[in-house]
């Protein structure tokens, strides 16, 4: 088994207790089934490298939000159209393997916590 299937039901796990994410929000960013996602939580199948991609991201980017919002703040932040990212949604940038521009935007909001 390799490293990411096994982390994959952890980090669906994660997602939903930390980002308030649910497995249909897991199946529409990843834009798969909702069985889909419940097989990866079951380990029953193992995501598609985009998708392995995807789920890392999203991980990372929920897991450096954490730092300042609650689970249900992560969620309605990651749906929301902000205007540091041109009115785009995290949850679309991500999917486009934009994630890159959503961190910024988070190191942003760090350096400014503190000002």
């Amino acid at each position: 088994m390799s490293v990411l299937l096994s982390a994959v039901p952890r980090f669906l796990d994660e997602l939903s207790a930390n980002g308030g994410l649910k497995g249909v929000d897991i199946a529409n960013i990843a834009e798969v089934s909702k069985a889909t996602v419940s097989r990866w939580k079951s380990g029953d199948i193992k995501p598609q490298p985009r998708n392995e991609l995807i789920l890392s991201d999203l991980h990372y980017v929920v897991g450096r939000l954490s730092e300042y919002y609650s689970s249900e703040e992560i969620r309605t932040w990651l749906y929301a159209r902000h205007p540091q990212l041109s009115g785009e949604r995290a949850i679309d940038l991500i999917h486009d393997e934009r994630t890159v521009e959503i961190l910024k935007i988070i190191d942003r909001l760090e350096n400014e916590v503190y000002i």
